[in-house]
């Protein structure tokens, strides 16, 4: 494996009998770097990443992982038995036993250090994904892997909430793996976006994949529209083939130019 390469997959498919639930899939995750899986319902999103954590055994390919690799999984769904309090710290510590410091330093990290004796049924859905984001987060991970982490989240609150993943990416250099059914809610954080329909339609930049007859066909053109809205948060400019600009000016899809 390269240096910084946590995870890879060599054209991996998972079937269930005759059901095939993905095929052929390969792609990369190395640290510092957000890949974001899109694709519509049924297209084998979570399947992927169910494989990224070890949770299932592809049928067929195989799966790399660096040595010692240690995952933080944020699912698509927790079910929280509602007739049973649970305070945030609880559900903190419900796989595996971290000194509080530990804990209270990581909820601080997600913005939510001040909920933590709060019950859990009682935080809002941007609130409860952030707990989720720091249950995550408390076991150190080299690699995150988000399934939907927006779900519940208002718009607002969305932006937010993947502005905190690109701070987490920059501050503890880790890979993250982003499940999100949409392109348009992909932040301009994401490195790479991979487009799955059960096999990987088309991969690159998200402005390379917006613009590709693959993603078109799938999504159709309105869905391109709200790409722009994350980038103001842009520091940089991506050349065509994903690096870095070097001059240092970022211009905006409206053309602004930003010094």
């Amino acid at each position: 494996m390269e240096t910084r390469e946590l995870i890879r997959l060599d054209n991996v498919s998972v079937r269930d009998g005759t059901r095939v639930r993905v095929e052929g899939i390969s792609l990369s995750i190395t640290r510092g770097q957000i890949v974001t899986l899109i694709g519509p319902n049924g297209s084998g999103k979570s399947t992927t990443a169910k494989v990224v954590t070890g949770v299932l055994q592809p049928t067929s390919g195989s799966v790399l992982r660096r040595p010692g690799l240690v995952i933080g999984y944020v699912p698509q769904k927790l079910a929280v038995d509602h007739t049973l309090p649970m305070s945030v710290l609880r559900l903190m510590q419900l796989t595996g036993r971290y000194p509080l410091p530990e804990v209270m330093a990581v909820l601080e990290a997600v913005g939510i250090a001040d909920l933590a004796r709060r019950d859990v049924q009682s935080l809002s859905g941007g609130q409860f994904q952030r707990a989720l984001l720091a249950r995550a987060l408390v076991r150190n991970p080299d690699l995150l892997v988000l399934d939907e982490p927006v779900q519940g989240v208002d718009f607002s609150g969305e932006t937010q909430i993947y502005e905190l993943i690109g701070r987490i990416k920059h501050e503890r250099d880790c890979g993250i793996l982003l499940i999100s059914h949409d392109l348009h809610v992909v932040m301009a954080e994401t490195d790479t976006v991979v487009c799955l329909n059960k096999h990987v339609c088309c991969t690159g930049a998200p402005e390379q994949v917006m613009q590709s007859t693959e993603y078109l066909s799938l999504f159709g053109p309105q869905h391109g529209h709200g790409l722009a809205l994350y980038n103001h948060h842009h520091d940089h400019e991506h050349l065509p083939d994903g690096r870095v600009a070097p001059d240092g000016h970022t211009h905006d899809h409206h053309g602004h130019h930003h010094a």
